[in-house]
């Protein structure tokens, strides 16, 4: 994969993705910015969710179970000194559906130790839960 980025003036860097995407970050007038598009570990923490999300959707697909709604929280803390890195995220699967709850674990497991490349690239302590069909939430590493 390659990307290349140009800067757009005060902190703000923009480019294409090697997919054709257009994408823009900047920092906050605070740090020298223009809030012209999202900070880096806003997105970092962004991609985490949605490679997650992703791989658990394909591997309920493949079970041929159906998703009847899918939302993710992910809520990511980060140490004090620079670089200022995420120490520890949570990320909490809201998912819908007549889904056996075996099957959700097993897709969920999934994806945190096999498939999701973002949050295997991350130095981040991570800790899976989900609440499905609006049940209390569990985490997958106790079940």
């Amino acid at each position: 994969m390659k990307a290349t980025l140009n800067w757009d003036g005060g902190m703000a860097f923009s480019g294409k993705t090697e997919s054709g995407h257009m994408v823009l970050l900047d920092a906050g007038p605070e740090s020298g910015g223009e809030n012209r598009g999202p900070r880096p570990p806003e997105v970092l923490l962004h991609a985490a969710a949605v490679c997650t999300g992703m791989d658990i959707v394909f591997v309920l697909e493949k079970m041929r179970l159906k998703i009847e709604d899918f939302f993710i929280d992910i809520d990511g803390s980060r140490a004090e000194a620079h670089p200022k890195r995420f120490t520890d995220m949570t990320i909490t699967y809201h998912i819908k559906g007549d889904l056996p709850e075996d099957k959700v674990r097993r897709a969920i497991k999934l994806s945190s130790e096999t498939y999701c490349t973002v949050v295997h690239s991350i130095n981040a302590k991570v800790r899976y839960k989900y609440i499905l069909n609006e049940a209390p939430a569990k985490d997958v590493e106790t079940l």
